[in-house]
């Protein structure tokens, strides 16, 4: 039994003594589960997404119309834009005609958009008319965003379909006998209620019957309309608040299933409409990205094996400089960076059908791009390190960090607001930008140049801190 528990004190020894394999162990773990928490929320009071941007436009001069603004922007789940931002700073109102142009440029503020036309309420028939713009580029984001709008517009939209019933009966029955019919509803509910009769005939004209937003924020607290399903309160005209909420539960998914039938959605794709396998497209980029940069750095970490055969020696004794051999790595890096990320979109064509060939060119010229970056990174992680265990280490900590804020594993803005301005600064989040702009957008060359740009520069610098801390490190000693 002793030597048992000598080896196995050995074997905690050398554990002990790598700091590299204590970190991956025990100090890796306990940070990304803090950063996982951080990044979805997971203590946040209010559950679900909030600042998904939206853009609003308002055609209608229906006072409804302004409240169904107004419950927009105070839904947490949406960062709503009104307003156009002139070269000048000026600001107007959104139009429609602005909406496709600015979905389509590179450097988007939003993807979702809501159009409240003119005739959103309509004299001739039932109903309700407005607008769903969308860049849907990834799935999870798209349902959720729909599914946030649609909740916000149903519980809503009461006031406007009151107003386009009350506007149909008006049309059919003419002024005075519509006016008659308001004031004969407005009496009976009066004696039978106990409300304000000329309160509830306004109410009624304005198409507020009183379902619906009696307990919402938008709506005052001593409403003269009271629930008809409420019991009289004769002390007070506000709303009783003892009513069971089981007991209209059932009414609730009844009434938004009735909504959808009466609420046309017409649904508008500004881009990406013509593409075939939409969310394979939105997808295959990001684990690309995410797989080369293991590749690459474990390539990079080959440099300690090199050293400790002695290659470097034996190589440096030749006339090859430090600089020849780290930018044959740097190139080496490159061209395994490329063929990998092909040979994926590759498959993706045989496996799920993205659309490669028609944008090969550009698509290559991306991935020479991202390639260029993540060999960079790689190259720097090895130049910062002082063993291969130790790169791999941080390679894997920095990787995840990266993946899950640049949007590999789950929609940027479905994460808190706070955790969306870190995303730019990876090369994971620049890297899908340009993968998501030819694959999904089909954009030009010319409108990829801010994206290659910043790959480039982020390959410049990263890659000017390696060839700085190689020549003043030990790795060639």
């Amino acid at each position: 039994m002793r030597p048992i528990l000598v080896l196995l004190r050995k074997d905690f020894t050398n554990f002990f003594r790598n700091k590299a394999a204590v970190s991956l162990t025990f100090i890796v773990p306990f940070a990304m589960i803090w950063l996982f928490g951080v990044i979805f929320g997971v203590n946040k009071k209010d559950s679900g997404p909030n600042g998904i941007p939206l853009a609003v436009v308002n055609a209608s001069d229906n006072p409804a119309a302004a409240t169904l603004v107004a419950a927009l922007q105070a839904e947490k789940s949406f960062y709503v834009y009104t307003k156009f931002v002139n070269p000048d700073k000026s600001t107007r109102p959104l139009t429609e005609a602005d909406l496709r142009s600015m979905m389509q440029a590179p450097d988007a503020d939003f993807r979702f958009a809501l159009v409240i036309p003119p005739d959103v309420v309509s004299e001739t028939t039932f109903g309700l008319h407005l607008k769903i713009f969308s860049n849907p580029r990834n799935e999870i984001e798209t349902q959720t965003v729909n599914g946030m709008l649609q909740k916000t517009i149903f519980t809503t939209v009461p006031q406007l379909l009151g107003q386009s019933l009350q506007a149909r009966a008006k049309n059919f029955l003419g002024d005075s006998r519509f006016k008659q019919f308001n004031g004969t509803i407005a009496a009976a509910v009066s004696d039978a209620f106990g409300a304000d009769k000329d309160q509830v005939q306004r109410d009624l004209e304005a198409g507020d019957f009183g379902f619906g937003q009696i307990t919402g924020p938008t709506q005052p607290a001593d409403r003269s309309l009271r629930r008809l399903d409420a019991p009289k309160d004769p002390t007070s005209n506000a709303p009783p608040t003892s009513v069971a909420q089981p007991a209209v539960a059932p009414a609730t998914t009844g009434a938004v299933d009735a909504l959808s039938r009466i609420v046309r959605l017409e649904t508008i794709q500004v881009v990406g409409a013509d593409v075939k396998s939409p969310f394979a497209t939105s997808i295959v980029g990001g684990w690309a990205i995410q797989f080369l940069l293991f590749a690459l750095s474990a390539s990079a970490t080959s440099l300690f094996r090199e050293r400790d055969a002695g290659i470097f020696q034996r190589l440096l004794a030749a006339p090859v400089t430090r600089a020849h051999i780290l930018w044959s790595k740097f190139l080496y890096g490159v061209i395994l960076g490329i063929v990998q990320l092909m040979v994926l979109f590759v498959a993706g064509r045989i496996l799920f059908g993205i659309e490669v060939e028609k944008h090969f060119v550009l698509l290559v010229l991306v991935c020479t791009f991202a390639a260029a970056a993540c060999t960079s990174f790689g190259m720097l992680l090895a130049a910062l390190s002082p063993n291969a265990e130790a790169a791999q280490g941080l390679a894997t900590f920095l990787i995840m960090i990266m993946s899950s804020l640049g949007g590999a594993w789950f929609p940027i803005t479905l994460m808190p607001v706070f955790i969306q301005q870190f995303s730019k600064l990876t090369l994971v989040y620049w890297s899908m930008e340009g993968f998501s702009a030819v694959l999904w957008a089909g954009q030009s060359f010319f409108q990829l140049l801010p994206i290659l740009g910043i790959l480039g520069g982020i390959t410049v610098l990263v890659m000017s801190i390696a060839v700085w801390r190689f020549n003043r490190g030990k790795i060639f000693g």
